[in-house]
């Protein structure tokens, strides 16, 4: 199982455990709020959507990473989404760890 795989596989773990937030205003919402602990955003967003979250997440110094497609972001958390946001520090912290071993 390759780096990828185990990403998705946490991604869905955290969504059936109710860590995520799913969809762009709920994930901008939750960056302002300050509870969002990482975004997770398709590598192959639009421009207005990649820029909106990098610059909202610089600005509320919550770590972005970029790893998967939006297909493949939409098969880990079981519907069509281009950015998620965690709201759990434990898995923030095991996505970070599995996206830096590549």
């Amino acid at each position: 199982m390759n780096n990828k795989d185990r990403l998705m596989n946490l991604l869905g773990l955290a969504q059936r455990a109710g860590k995520l937030e799913t969809g762009t205003d709920f994930v901008l919402r939750a960056i302002t709020a300050q509870k969002a602990r990482l975004v997770v955003l398709a590598n192959d967003a639009s421009v207005n959507l990649d820029k909106k979250m990098r610059d909202k997440s610089a600005f509320y110094k919550v770590p972005l990473i970029a790893e998967l497609s939006t297909a493949e972001l939409s098969i880990a958390v079981g519907h069509k989404r281009s950015v998620v946001a965690v709201m759990d520090s434990g898995f923030a912290k095991s996505i970070t760890k599995l996206t830096k071993q590549d």
